[in-house]
């Protein structure tokens, strides 16, 4: 797929594509083949605030996949910073199927209906989530957008 294919399927689900800002690119992208499997081992689990467990199936291969996320719940909604853009594998993954599951505090939870929102769109449900300390992180790495997943009734499990 093309960028100016990306961007058409973005401007179709309503939002902008993003990449990550130019410290997350050169800082912290070279870091997660070193600390995502070190996350996989404590994401989700109590001990880890903000760091969540996402399941997820690719789009094109059908394998699953574990990926470290930042989330928070709020609510009935899972709010997600998407630090390494709209287009990052698993942010690209879960819109395509149309959710993941995702483990927070050491719970389960389906995941479903992923929206992407701009940061102003978000501000209402980020700052019910999320710290002021934890905000303001997300506008030093940049972060403009967030995804946003409504939890299934039936979770969590």
């Amino acid at each position: 797929m093309s960028a100016h294919d990306d961007d058409a399927q973005a401007a179709t689900a309503g939002y902008v594509v993003t990449r990550p800002s130019w410290f997350v690119r050169v800082a912290m992208g070279p870091m997660t083949t070193v600390l995502n499997p070190a996350m996989r081992r404590l994401a989700g689990r109590p001990p880890c605030p903000m760091a969540a467990l996402g399941r997820h199936t690719g789009r094109r291969s059908g394998r699953q996949y574990v990926t470290p996320v930042g989330a928070q719940l709020a609510g009935n909604t899972v709010v997600i910073p998407l630090t390494f853009g709209t287009e990052s594998d698993w942010s690209r993954n879960v819109r395509a199927t149309g959710g993941c599951s995702i483990r927070l505090g050491g719970t389960d939870y389906d995941a479903v209906a992923p929206e992407v929102l701009s940061a102003a769109e978000a501000r209402p449900v980020v700052r019910s989530a999320y710290t002021a300390w934890q905000r303001g992180m997300f506008r030093m790495l940049g972060i403009k957008q967030f995804l946003l997943l409504r939890v299934a009734t039936d979770t969590p499990s």
